[in-house]
């Protein structure tokens, strides 16, 4: 055991490295707080998409991967979208930053605290989306913070894998992605390209169809549909006129996609127009995971191989009414791979992101242990 006065030492150093870290008043709050206590310290696990970004801060306790499920959670803090395509990258900054002051105010830690944070953000498709995110997460914790930075949808596997990369994880909440990993670490995705480019399944997805049936039946060129008077009555419109007013004057991704109980109650009610918008949905997510989960052979060469199918995201939640569309989508992927387990995960995915932070580290420091002392 070190000396108390020696830690109380090396906290002094750090606390004073953190003032260049600062960031307007975000961090205010670890001048109040004392010297922290025992060297176990915490981890961060964030999971930011384009409805909410969610920070959880767990203790890191040494223990097997067996018991991670009992990782206990310190604090969850909850801030708006954080993916830059969306928000632009000044925005999502400063939304991620707040919400870890947050979680880690909420504990009573501070950043010299953090031994590994995990960040899993929507709009993380290439390298050097990672490498920009990693430069100013450098600046805002001390050198010995490890970090990492994913794709939302590791976030999200892992949350149904106890923090294993194995399987595939299917999302469809405001936008669509099919992510898989094999255990030899190759990966795959699918969809997730955005709005623009084909996030069809996805809430936006929807719910931009069934804007675009409503106006085309308006003009002539479609079939009358309910969605028509379901949405007018929503937002108290009465033309397509004002639909279109209505798209443009904000045309925020998670406004649009809050449409979709619109689409799912007409289709229980037998809307034809909503029925088939909801039917290609289906067809367009399992279409997804099929081709993920082809391209890495996860069904093996017979395509009976199990493998898990972690499903995540508000259109996949389970439904009480005739029209649920997680199940529909499990039915379609089903009779291609007969051997798939669908999981639909006990928590969170910013858990899923802190278990691999946990993951992450404990593995790095196997590996550090292993690697030979060189002698002068």
């Amino acid at each position: 055991m070190r000396p108390e006065k020696e830690k109380e030492q090396d906290q002094v150093v750090v606390d004073a490295g953190m003032k260049r870290y600062r960031n307007g008043e975000i961090w205010e709050f670890e001048d109040d707080m004392g010297v922290s206590d025992g060297d176990s310290g915490v981890l961060l696990g964030l999971d930011g998409g384009t409805t909410s970004t969610v920070c959880i801060c767990m203790p890191m306790i040494p223990f097997s991967h067996s018991q991670l499920h009992s990782l206990p959670t310190l604090a969850r803090a909850v801030a708006g979208c954080s993916n830059h395509n969306s928000v632009g990258e000044i925005a999502a900054r400063e939304t991620i930053e707040q919400v870890m002051a947050d979680a880690l105010s909420k504990c009573g830690s501070k950043r010299s605290s953090v031994r590994a944070v995990c960040l899993a953000v929507s709009g993380v498709n290439h390298p050097t989306d990672q490498q920009r995110i990693l430069s100013w997460l450098r600046d805002i914790f001390p050198s010995h913070v490890r970090l990492y930075v994913l794709n939302d949808a590791l976030a999200a596997l892992s949350s149904g894998t106890m923090g294993k990369l194995h399987g595939c994880v299917l999302i469809a909440g405001t936008g669509s992605i099919a992510y898989g990993f094999t255990e030899d670490g190759k990966e795959a995705r699918a969809a997730g390209a955005g709005p623009v480019l084909g996030d069809w399944g996805s809430a936006y997805g929807i719910a931009a169809q069934a804007l675009t049936a409503v106006v085309r039946a308006y003009d002539g060129r479609g079939p009358s549909t309910m969605l028509t008077s379901s949405i007018f009555q929503r937002h108290g419109l009465s033309s397509a006129e004002e639909i279109i007013g209505w798209t443009y004057a904000d045309p925020a991704w998670a406004r649009i996609a809050a449409l979709v109980p619109n689409v799912v109650t007409c289709a229980e009610a037998g809307d034809e127009v909503a029925h088939n918008i909801l039917l290609e949905a289906v067809q367009e997510l399992a279409s997804s995971v099929k081709a993920v989960v082809n391209r890495l052979g996860l069904c093996g060469q017979d395509g009976q191989s199990g493998f898990p199918l972690v499903m995540v995201g508000g259109v996949l939640e389970a439904h009480r009414g005739s029209w649920d569309i997680g199940k529909e989508v499990i039915k379609c992927i089903s009779k291609y791979f007969p051997g798939v387990i669908p999981i639909r995960p006990k928590v969170e995915p910013a858990v899923g992101a802190a278990w691999l932070a946990w993951n992450f580290f404990m593995k790095e420091k196997e590996k550090e242990k292993e690697l030979p002392i060189l002698e002068d």
